[in-house]
């Protein structure tokens, strides 16, 4: 029995994997004859599937700024999420390999989520976003306040 083992990355986005495809993606996997939208179209596709949710980069800046955090006090950390959310997204993170999580046998238990190095290795990429950012997001406020005052329709 051949089995393969594919990471996210490999496998397009969070939500595959193992076992888990898209519906009617099938098991080609990468090179093998994958049809629509791919790695060819955008490169970076499966990356931003990964770290660019609503909710995963908050999570990974608070845990990358401030290390190891109890679930309760990352949820007040990160403004506007619910508890059910939370769970979600660290167990999603965990499953990627960005979040460890680590539970101490205490009565009551307490669980503790800490940045991975996989996960420390997206500190470059959220400083090059900052670095954006602080050059060029006035602009982008800018075009959106001269567009939305033109005649043109609004998107």
């Amino acid at each position: 029995m051949n089995v393969t083992h594919t990471t996210a990355l490999e496998a397009g986005s969070a939500w595959e994997g193992p076992g888990r495809e898209r519906p009617g993606r099938g098991r080609e996997g990468p090179g093998r004859g994958r049809e629509g939208p791919g790695r060819e179209g955008c490169p970076i596709a499966p990356v931003v599937d990964i770290v660019f949710s609503r909710w995963t980069t908050p999570i990974l800046w608070q845990l990358n700024a401030r290390g190891r955090q109890r679930f309760n006090d990352l949820r007040e950390l990160v403004d506007g999420i619910t508890a059910k959310v939370l769970t979600q997204r660290l167990r999603q993170l965990e499953r990627d390999g960005l979040v460890s999580r680590t539970m101490h046998p205490e009565i009551p238990p307490r669980v503790e989520y800490e940045i991975t190095e996989l996960g420390r290795s997206l500190a470059p990429v959220f400083a090059a976003l900052v670095n954006w950012s602080d050059d060029h997001l006035t602009n982008v406020i800018r075009a959106r306040n001269d567009y939305d005052n033109s005649d043109r329709p609004l998107p």
